[in-house]
């Protein structure tokens, strides 16, 4: 069943565009990934399966809600580690096992105002017609995450894995201690075939992963503008 439309992020906090990214995502065995969830969540699953994606992409125009975009730390690469999830009331979201940031006031911020568990990364971005390169190491545990995409054609309409996959409009998160959720507001992804051409990664294992076994699938995406909102208790 497909997700949703994209709720309305009320009072957003963040405002931010999500371009030049790339889904890559694994299926997983259940209780890989269950192992690593707090007891409040839940793997949701797709074919009975557990997907993890590694989602590099660039974050442009990133503002707090009634300030402008900072030219310097409104424009860098982020790389994210995530699986999916519901909560015990059967609400989906998304569950980040981590999230690297090319600048640190993001990290600084993530960390200290979102309670998310982001990582100083040297990384970069390059995108020259249908390639597009993304590199990534964290600059204490040297974990990496590089990748050569093929970008293809873009989709008509995708297809119901490709949707739960990407049709996300929820994140949850352990604020002291309890669970809480934001809303992510966005469009729907215009997504693109893609063939992963390359890939160096050791985020999964930092993570607490397993290796992925089998091909991924991927897609990529030219992005779409978010707004975030702020954190709300889950009863």
């Amino acid at each position: 069943m497909r997700a949703p439309a994209s709720p309305t992020a009320t009072r957003p906090v963040m405002h931010q565009r999500w371009s030049e990214l790339t889904f890559v995502h694994w299926r997983f065995p259940v209780e890989s990934v269950a192992g690593l969830l707090p007891a409040e969540l839940a793997v949701e699953t797709f074919d009975g399966s557990a997907w993890v994606g590694l989602v590099p992409f660039l974050m442009k125009g990133v503002r707090v809600a009634g300030t402008p975009p900072l030219p310097w730390i409104s424009r860098f690469p982020e790389t994210n580690v995530r699986t999916y999830v519901t909560d015990a009331a059967g609400r989906s979201g998304v569950w980040f096992f981590s999230l690297d940031a090319a600048r640190l006031p993001a990290v600084l911020g993530g960390r200290a105002g979102f309670r998310l568990p982001y990582f100083w990364s040297d990384m970069s971005v390059s995108c020259a017609a249908t390639r597009w390169t993304y590199r990534s190491q964290r600059r204490r545990s040297g974990a990496r995450a590089n990748l050569d995409v093929r970008v293809g054609p873009q989709l008509d309409s995708p297809d119901e894995l490709a949707h739960f996959l990407t049709a996300r409009y929820q994140l949850f998160n352990l604020v002291a201690g309890r669970l809480a959720a934001a809303t992510v507001e966005h469009p729907p992804w215009p997504l693109n075939r893609a063939d992963l051409l390359n890939l160096d990664e050791t985020v999964l294992r930092a993570a607490g992963l397993p290796s992925p076994v089998g091909p991924p699938l991927v897609h990529a995406s030219l992005g779409v503008p978010v707004r975030i909102g702020m954190w709300h208790w889950m009863n």
